[in-house]
């Protein structure tokens, strides 16, 4: 009989292998996407998504504009869909991403029709089922097979997808130097979950917290957004996300010493997220902190802060699954949750 929970566990610690299949095809497609790309002087780039992968799509159209000075944006889908003229211009030649983990999300189907309907540009598709109906929608379609999960919660499809968007923005910038360190990516995944898993179990069980804060900044954000999502999903706990400096302007006044608040720092601006998270230790919270050095989770990568943020996401999907665990909950199904959402 199924243990619960054990799919969601078993997605989580497969992420290493995963994302090392998810490169080897990524690699495979090198030479396509940068022809892709290179075809149009886009204007812009939309990524759009729903739920989890409107969040990947904040934090990959940073990553996107960062890399390449194209002008990104990440839009959920219903924006998209319902409301064009306020999403993005009818001017200009546009390219759409479009990421669906199951690839049959009605309002991200219907935002790539009202897109085509419209003639605004180009549409590039990415998702873990190659026969999925989205997968025939775009102009080019990228499937990434290796990160299909069996939870509702996406763990392993999230953090390939936003792999896949990642490596994406480094093909059409011409960064051979990021794509060759993404390589390494696999192994120092293997190596933090090896180090703090059992750290991240401790603080997700932990009974004495009852609200937790995602601070994230840049691409971060996006990131943090989708944690906080994971922590809500399998826990229904109170969760929030905010960019580091803007939680200092009225969601400070929440932080109590039941506060949890998981800080994913970025090497550029430390200075003030560390001074962010001191106040917020002087007024009773606890601190859960994630960065390439000096950190609870000290990544040591060596790599590109670009590239470096997807670290972020095993273990604090570890915390998020404990957290559910310890509360007597099943994380592969959360309560009021269908794998997809479909509209009539």
């Amino acid at each position: 009989m199924a243990q619960s929970g054990e799919h969601t566990e078993a997605e989580i610690l497969s992420q290493p292998d995963v994302w090392a299949e998810v490169l080897k095809l990524l690699h495979a497609k090198r030479g396509e996407l940068r022809s892709f790309y290179d075809s149009t002087s886009f204007d812009s780039v939309i990524f759009t998504g729903c739920g989890s992968t409107y969040y990947l799509s904040l934090a990959a159209a940073s990553i996107f504009q960062q890399l390449t000075r194209c002008p990104s944006r990440g839009l959920p889908a219903s924006e998209v869909w319902l409301n064009p003229t306020s999403s993005y211009m009818a001017t200009g030649k546009q390219l759409l991403v479009a990421v669906s983990r199951s690839g049959e999300t009605t309002e991200t189907l219907r935002a790539v029709d009202a897109f085509k309907e419209r003639e605004h540009g180009t549409v590039l598709t990415i998702s873990c089922y190659p026969d999925s109906t989205l997968m025939q929608q775009g102009d080019l379609n990228l499937a990434l097979p290796p990160a299909q999960e069996q939870s509702i919660a996406q763990t392993r499809a999230f953090s390939s997808l936003y792999l896949a968007a990642a490596t994406l923005a480094a093909i059409c910038a011409g960064r051979d130097d990021l794509l060759g360190q993404m390589e390494r990516l696999p192994a120092i995944a293997e190596r933090l979950l090896g180090d703090y898993t059992g750290h991240a179990r401790r603080i997700g069980a932990d009974p004495t917290f009852d609200r937790f804060y995602f601070l994230g900044s840049g691409a971060r954000y996006g990131l943090a957004a989708e944690l906080s999502l994971k922590m809500k999903e399998m826990s229904l706990s109170h969760s929030e996300p905010f960019h580091f400096l803007e939680f200092r302007h009225g969601p400070m006044s929440m932080v109590t010493p039941t506060t949890l608040i998981i800080g994913l720092l970025s090497t550029e601006n430390e200075v003030h997220e560390r001074a962010v998270l001191a106040e917020m230790s002087s007024s009773g919270a606890s601190l859960f902190t994630l960065g390439e050095r000096s950190a609870d989770v000290a990544f040591a990568s060596g790599l590109d802060e670009t590239i470096q943020s997807v670290l972020n996401l095993p273990l604090v999907q570890m915390l998020a699954f404990e957290r559910s665990v310890s509360k007597g909950l099943n994380p592969d199904q959360p309560y009021n949750l269908n794998a997809v959402v479909k509209l009539s």
